[in-house]
């Protein structure tokens, strides 16, 4: 019995091979923090964002912050299929008391915390062989098993510019512009596992440069529409230094939309932060796939393709479980 969990999956596969980035469902970043290496696909748009509240306190300072905000990110794929422009940040609200003093005091404070555009470009997809990369049409177990190939991530760099707007009362000291480089990682351990891992040289022209490394791991259930991530991110710089954990889930409304919430913790107590995002993530798919050729295509995978495209367009849900020997 060959039973396709996501319909026509291998036709996605196929859909890979020769484009090496765009893919028929929507890829985003979000709910984790971290960068995929692979771009959104030659003309497509893409918006990511998400409201998000975090609670702060500090044992030394003596403080309490609440702090309400919005993620915001736009990426667009633009000359070729490796390449995307990248503009995301952060805008933050907080509310802060101080209880060293007596009476306690309060203020409020509003600015970016971060906003940065850039540009990310897949360097190595080991992927983008299609002898190499075929998949088992006729094995099921197969195509969902680790192998030795799969050990040998996709790779790509990120260089862009950290723009500190007008007097920020969160980062009084920093310059206006700032440089931000990347490598960024991606493993895929069968169609149900993706590992991602950035690593990150950030402000490294001024005199606090932050070293960040961010590890990923999703994993999409049986019904793809929804998949699980957990994720550890460091920090380490003169003035801050920190270990976060996140975790959460996504779920897929259809192949341009998709919906996650997430919430996460730190590992100090100067200050202890506690945090929790709900965000949304669509693309403008105005991506132009080119023929694939399927020259050495042997006549019985052939016929299994056609009959994949005959259920594809039977089947009124793209995420049912379908069984193409029905």
């Amino acid at each position: 019995m060959k039973k396709l969990y996501y319909l026509t999956a291998m036709l996605v596969t196929c859909s890979l091979q020769v484009n090496a980035q765009y893919t028929d469902v929507i890829n985003s970043n979000r709910p984790g923090a971290s960068y995929s290496a692979f771009a959104v696909g030659k003309n497509v748009i893409q918006g990511e964002g998400g409201f998000y509240y975090e609670r702060m306190e500090h044992s030394l300072l003596e403080t309490e912050a609440n702090r309400y905000g919005m993620d915001y990110a736009i990426r667009y794929g633009l000359l070729f299929e490796q390449l995307e422009i990248i503009l995301d940040g952060t805008f933050t609200k907080e509310n802060m008391t101080n209880y060293s003093v007596s009476p306690s005091t309060e203020y409020s404070r509003s600015n970016f915390t971060k906003n940065t555009i850039g540009a990310k470009y897949l360097i190595y997809d080991p992927y983008k062989n299609p002898e190499k990369n075929k998949p088992n049409l006729y094995s099921w177990k197969a195509n969902h098993h680790v192998q030795w190939k799969d050990l040998i991530p996709a790779v790509a760099v990120y260089a862009g510019a950290n723009f500190n707007f007008g007097d920020n009362p969160f980062f009084p000291d920093d310059s206006q512009i700032s440089p931000k480089v990347m490598i960024a990682t991606q493993n895929h351990f069968t169609a149900n596992w993706v590992l991602v891992m950035n690593f990150i040289y950030d402000k490294f022209t001024g005199d606090d440069p932050m070293f960040n490394y961010i590890i990923t791991l999703t994993h999409a259930f049986t019904d793809p529409r929804y998949s699980i991530f957990i994720e550890n991110q460091g920090y380490k710089s003169d003035a801050y230094a920190d270990g976060i954990f996140r975790a959460g889930a996504a779920r897929l409304f259809n192949k341009n939309l998709q919906v996650d919430a997430s919430m996460g913790i730190n590992i100090k107590d100067t200050p202890s932060r506690l945090f929790g995002s709900i965000g949304i993530s669509y693309r403008l798919d105005r991506h132009v796939d080119p023929r694939p050729r399927i020259d050495n295509v042997s006549d019985e995978d052939k016929e299994f393709i056609k009959e994949a495209k005959k259920k594809r367009k039977k089947n009124k849900n793209p995420f049912e479980e379908i069984d193409i020997n029905d």
